[in-house]
């Protein structure tokens, strides 16, 4: 077999697919179970394919897509537990495997509508309720969802001799893995074991003497894992299925049932289970499909890992796999009882140098451990996998039991006590939810407005694909219906000429002025000859130069207290970079508003404050900017709520209209604008006035949005005085692209929940 996938290996088809499902608990303030329902915003619960409930309504489900680099489910895993932790104010996740402080009579079985899968949900979940208690159930942990590439295993297939079918060579091959995972599993409970502490409420479900270690903290002060050992969640007598052909296990498992141990396939509780195509019809889809791919259940939540497991274990995961697919088996009849053997003293005991078995010999757990780990090594020399630095990590965990989770977390709530650890962790990452709140883990390098949309869609269960990363194309597909989105705001929901119209602000203005919207009066100019002819009509009065057809403000120069004929050449030669034609335009008085319409609505309004620094008597312009451009929340290319400050001729003409250049220093507290126009790409501050501007002027800019028949909408508005109903306005431009990042995500003032709004514009409900 190694011959065989090192040749593979050189023709790199050795991809794994991935994925992480979490569970987790929410909690109160107090480290109490919630008693809230499960978020009404992440939709049906039996829908949502990235937020659901498992057993208890406060105990949450986060499932990741299957993805191909195990960096990309670990960013995932980050985003969903983001999305969850941001949700509701006053509640925390539990960090841990093992639950909080419970009682029997505050654990809510999860509730469901009235459909049959509904009703089939909430019964199959009375009955485990019955069965095995409700404390248990509140058990959490990870489940490691991985397959191969049915290119790598077709690469396999065609190098046997013996031809049997490719969906039987594929069940053979998951099978081996099945079962070597079951020899072997005692390793990775030792590895990522992080449980070896109950709280008292829980003491009672466990089966095996423990002593009190502090105030309500219960161990035996040699556990790795409690939720895979005798005080975890198993069925109530051993079971053994048949791991030899698809055919024989389903013959053992209808057995089981028969036998009244289980209710179905779902309640053997063993470490790996064998996933098909269809769930919804377990043996129909294994019988024809065969094995889609292998689920391992027996890794504990990391508390020291926001998403619930850490990247370098994914890594060792992966390699482990290969091993897995690779390593001989041996003839050993009772294999699998001398498995759950070296499963439970690994489970209950393995911080201290347990004796295990091995074909039924003894065998010190280090010395076999560093075994396994040497020949996994040597797989990762022979096939070039560069796994070097995460087998030296595991190879510590074994040396010293002291670098293993278990150990760290006994001693952390040996110092900090049980609930007020975990509820330290919790804190902080809910903390660190809310910094990054604008952040979609993995996906930094698409626009922010894109990534918004994108996190709002995870959230309510909308399916996404990106199909142009470079591009910000993405699809969006939930309840029968599928949409296709360009930056956000570009949708099947557009109209072209509509994007014209906006696009061109002669146009956009000609057909305001039609609809009675006041706009700015000017005039178009196409060459440098023709701006002479106007000039005498223009020097020294308030005046906008901007080009006919851009975006972001670029080529923009505002003159509000007029300018010399010089300056507005430059002004001209700047816009003219940017289009043919120059359009020369009154300036309004008052300050701009950008107002966000989707769909006939407001969703924000924003003042838009010019790039600007403030002086301390030392630094000069340069150099202030330098500083203010430091901020995490200021960026380059829209992916950022704030853009950096540059210092272009733009800015180094407005400074000259001020005697100022770059080198000057500003007084201490003296505010210094680089800038008139002020959009957020040219550096601009962004400060939300939804709640303050009156009625008229939302309902002027709704009609602007309908005049040129937008769905998605920026209109830009001068207000003279914005709490005067009756004060005078202008229009001044439409934009067909919005960004939304800027009224999500506003320097000062309330948070917008614009990608709410884009969804439902396009139909999600």
């Amino acid at each position: 077999m190694l011959n065989k996938v090192k040749n593979l290996i050189k023709k790199e088809m050795l991809i794994h697919s991935c994925g992480i499902e979490r569970e987790m608990l929410r909690v109160d303030g107090k480290g109490r179970l919630s008693q809230k329902d499960h978020p009404p915003v992440f939709g049906n619960k039996l829908k949502n394919p990235y937020i659901t409930t498992d057993f208890a309504e406060s105990q949450i489900e986060l499932v990741t897509p299957a993805f191909k680099k195990a960096e990309e489910a670990y960013n995932f895993a980050n985003i969903l537990y983001d999305i969850v932790a941001m949700e509701d104010e006053e509640e925390l996740l539990w960090p841990q495997s093992m639950p909080n402080i419970i009682k029997e009579e505050e654990i809510r079985i999860a509730e469901y509508d009235k459909s049959e899968d509904g009703i089939e949900a909430r019964e199959y979940r009375e009955e485990l309720m019955e069965r095995y208690g409700g404390k248990k159930q509140l058990i959490s942990g990870i489940h490691y969802n991985c397959s191969f590439e049915d290119k790598f295993i077709e690469g396999l297939y065609n190098l046997e001799e013996d031809k049997t079918s490719f969906k039987d060579f594929k069940n053979k091959i998951y099978l081996k893995m099945i079962r070597n995972y079951l020899r072997y599993r005692w390793l990775v409970i030792y590895l990522l074991g992080a449980t070896p502490i109950i709280h008292e409420s829980y003491k009672d479900e466990c089966k095996i003497e423990l002593k009190e270690i502090g105030e309500g903290i219960y161990t035996n002060g040699k556990a790795i894992s409690f939720r895979n050992g005798h005080c975890g969640y198993r069925n109530k007598i051993d079971i053994f299925p048949d791991y030899t052909s698809i055919e024989n296990y389903l013959k053992s498992v209808r057995k089981f049932i028969d036998g009244g141990y289980i209710r179905d396939h779902k309640e053997i509780y063993n470490p790996v289970r064998l996933k098909p195509i269809d769930k919804a019809n377990f043996e129909k889809s294994l019988l024809k499909d065969g094995i889609k791919y292998l689920e391992y259940r027996g890794i504990d939540i990391n508390p020291f890992e926001k998403g619930g497991i850490s990247l370098i274990d994914l890594y060792f995961l992966q390699i482990f796999n290969i091993y897995l697919l690779i390593k001989d088996e041996s003839d050993y009849e009772n294999w699998q009882i001398e498995a759950l053997k070296n499963h439970d003293k690994i489970s209950d005991f393995g911080l201290e140098e347990v004796i295990l078995l091995k074909d039924g010999k003894e065998i010190p757990k280090t010395q076999w451990a560093l075994e396994i780990l040497e020949e996994i090594n040597q797989l990762n020399i022979e096939l070039s996998l560069g796994m070097k630095d995460v087998l030296d990590k595991m190879k510590d965990r074994i040396v010293d039991y002291k670098n293993t989770y278990a150990y760290k977390i006994v001693q952390l709530i040996k110092k900090e006590g049980y609930n007020n650890s975990h509820l330290k962790i919790a804190k902080k990452y809910k903390e660190e939810s809310y910094n990054n709140r604008y952040k979609l883990e993995g996906y930094e390098d698409l626009e922010l407005s894109t990534q918004i949309l994108i996190k709002e869609a995870i959230k309510r269960g909308i399916e996404f694909n990106i199909i142009d990363r470079g591009d910000n194309f993405i699809t969006l597909e939930g309840d029968g219906k599928l949409e296709y989105v360009k930056q956000a705001t570009k949708t099947s929901k557009d109209n072209y000429i509509s994007v014209l119209m906006m696009e061109n602000k002669t146009v956009t203005k000609r057909v305001l002025e039609k609809h009675n919207i006041r706009v700015p009066k000017g005039i178009e100019v196409n060459s440098l000859e023709e701006l002479k002819v106007n000039l005498e009509d223009i020097i020294n009065k308030p005046i906008v130069i901007k080009p006919k057809s851009t975006n972001f403000g670029l080529g923009i120069n505002i003159f509000k207290d007029g300018a010399q004929g010089k300056d507005i050449i430059n002004a001209w030669e700047m816009a003219a970079k940017h289009d043919n034609t120059v359009l020369i335009e009154e300036f309004i008085k008052g300050k701009e508003y950008r107002f966000l319409v989707i769909d006939n609505k407001i969703s924000g309004i924003l003042h838009r404050v010019p790039a600007n620094v403030i002086g301390n008597g030392i630094n000069t312009i340069r150099e202030l900017v330098e500083l203010k451009n430091q901020d995490p929340l200021r960026g380059r290319n829209y992916v950022t709520p704030l853009e950096k400050i540059n210092l272009d001729e733009n800015a180094r003409l407005f400074l000259k209209l001020q005697d100022k250049d770059f080198e000057y220093v500003p007084e201490k507290d003296e505010v210094v604008y680089l800038r008139e126009n002020s959009n957020i790409s040219t550096g601009g501050d962004s400060i939300d006035y939804t709640d303050y501007i009156p009625k008229r002027f939302k309902n002027i800019a709704i009609q602007a949005a309908k005049a040129v028949g937008a769905i998605f909408c920026g209109v830009d508005m001068m207000i003279e005085d914005y709490k005067d109903e009756n004060s005078d306005y202008g229009i001044i431009e439409l934009n067909f692209n919005p960004a939304i990042h800027i009224h999500s995500y506003p320097y000062k003032g309330k948070e917008r929940n614009i990608g709410k709004d884009i969804l439902e514009a396009l139909g999600f409900n």
